[in-house]
């Protein structure tokens, strides 16, 4: 791995990038980059990593015409998803932010968003998925992705895919779920309350509810009289029925048609609601962050931990292998080489000063075999034969090697560990100094 880090992003598009869209894009960076990035780098150790997302997911649903489209318009403060009474949301639409203003469809979705490819799974989805890229910078919707579902109604209503089982896998993905209930709709639409209930058992904490379109409410007694009945058909749902229970009532203000409203508009609240988690998700991707490099670097330890012990393995096995089969191939060959010098034709080959040199080696060997009487010499050499093979067995089971790493592997795992401790450490700090740096100063920060 050279030392030389992989070069940044584009200056000029560096300081275009709100900080907190430069955070979470640095941290993705460096998780997917597919030289350097920690996710390759956690495979080469046997871990899965999970690369983070630069944006975060907000999920709206609703019954019809409930204002998930007219929302998500005056957030981006661009005419991007089509509203009205009679326009509805058919399909799910993802609506973010890009250099360039385009509509994707089903496939195209699919690519740009490679963890939502489970979709494929859901029949008929794909065909009703889009993509709106807007070129807007306000707000915070640089670092949103926002996802519109259709709108939920009760009855003979039939849609052409499941559409509770994916809004409820879509749940899974979202950072925030914003429920919209509306006063003059079916506000107590039991396929959304249905819905709500099942997304609540597994994500409580992401569920947000909102009273949509306060304002054509009618009188203060009116909005009340329909916010107690929603919270009534909430609270009967055993799973929902919780304190603490907070439905805020917003509208959309260029929407009211310059008539005075007494309704309290609530609507800068979630903006609130997305700017916290989008800070909390900027904390969590840099803790995830850490701990992860700390992950990788313990399973370096480990990789290199147990490749020392298998080399140390590798060496007493060869040593042992090297005995057994050394005693099994010398009894068997002196007594071949016995044999051999007792032959005449030896003699001639080799010549006598040599014949007679061996045997004086073998006069020991020899002696000993002499006392072993005839008649059980036969049964002997079955014996060190039996003995001999017995020993090269042992040998070649004892001698049985561990896998371990080559030097290249190993200097690979020291590079991967220098990396992670080094580098990306280092670059996790700078990012949190970043991050604390634009809420409490950079002089209160040792």
């Amino acid at each position: 791995m050279s030392k030389k880090q992989r070069a940044s992003a584009n200056p000029t598009e560096k300081v275009t990038l709100s900080l907190n869209e430069r955070i979470l894009r640095e941290c993705h960076g460096l998780y997917a980059d597919p030289d350097k990035g920690l996710v390759s780098m956690a495979k080469s150790v046997d871990l899965a990593l999970l690369t983070p997302r630069n944006k975060i997911t907000v999920l709206l649903i609703g019954n019809h015409s409930a204002g998930k489209s007219s929302f998500i318009n005056w957030y981006v403060e661009e005419h991007v998803q089509k509203t009205g009474v009679a326009i509805e949301t058919q399909g799910f639409t993802f609506v973010t932010s890009g250099k360039k203003r385009e509509t994707l469809t089903g496939n195209a979705t699919l690519h740009l968003y490679p963890h939502f490819k489970p979709l494929q799974r859901f029949e008929g989805v794909v065909e009703y998925l889009t993509t709106e890229i807007s070129t807007s910078k306000q707000k915070k919707f640089s670092v949103i992705t926002f996802i519109d579902t259709p709108g939920l109604v009760d009855g003979d209503m039939s849609y052409p895919f499941d559409v509770d089982k994916t809004i409820e896998w879509l749940g899974n993905m979202a950072d925030l779920i914003f429920v919209f209930f509306d006063p003059i709709g079916q506000a107590l639409c039991k396929r959304t309350l249905n819905i709500v209930e099942c997304l609540n058992r597994k994500h409580g904490d992401r569920l947000r509810f909102y009273l949509s379109k306060a304002d054509t409410a009618g009188t203060e007694t009116d909005r009340q009289r329909v916010m107690m009945q929603i919270t009534q058909e909430l609270c009967k749902r055993p799973g929902l029925n919780k304190t603490g229970f907070d439905m805020p009532t917003i509208y959309i203000p260029s929407m009211t048609s310059g008539k005075p409203i007494r309704c309290e508009n609530q609507i800068e609240d979630v903006c609130k609601t997305v700017e916290k988690t989008i800070g909390q998700t900027i904390q969590n991707t840099l803790n995830s962050l850490e701990k992860d490099c700390q992950k990788i670097a313990e399973a370096v330890d480990e990789k290199l931990r147990k490749n020392a012990e298998d080399s140390s393995y590798n060496l007493k096995a060869r040593g042992k292998g090297f005995v057994f089969g050394f005693f099994g191939l010398t009894l068997p060959l002196l007594i071949l080489v016995t044999w051999l010098m007792t032959l005449p034709v030896t003699t001639k080959l080799i010549g006598f000063e040599l014949t007679e040199t061996v045997k004086s080696y073998l006069v020991p060997f020899t002696d000993v075999w002499n006392t072993v009487p005839e008649d059980y010499k036969t049964k002997l050499l079955i014996v060190v034969f039996v003995l001999s093979f017995v020993l090269l067995y042992l040998s070649r089971w004892m001698a049985r090697l561990r896998d371990t790493m080559t030097r290249k592997q190993i200097r690979r795992m020291m590079e991967v560990q220098s990396y992670v401790t080094g580098h990306a450490k280092s670059k996790k700090e700078q990012l949190y100094q970043e991050y604390l740096t634009q809420s409490i100063g950079s002089t209160e920060l040792s």
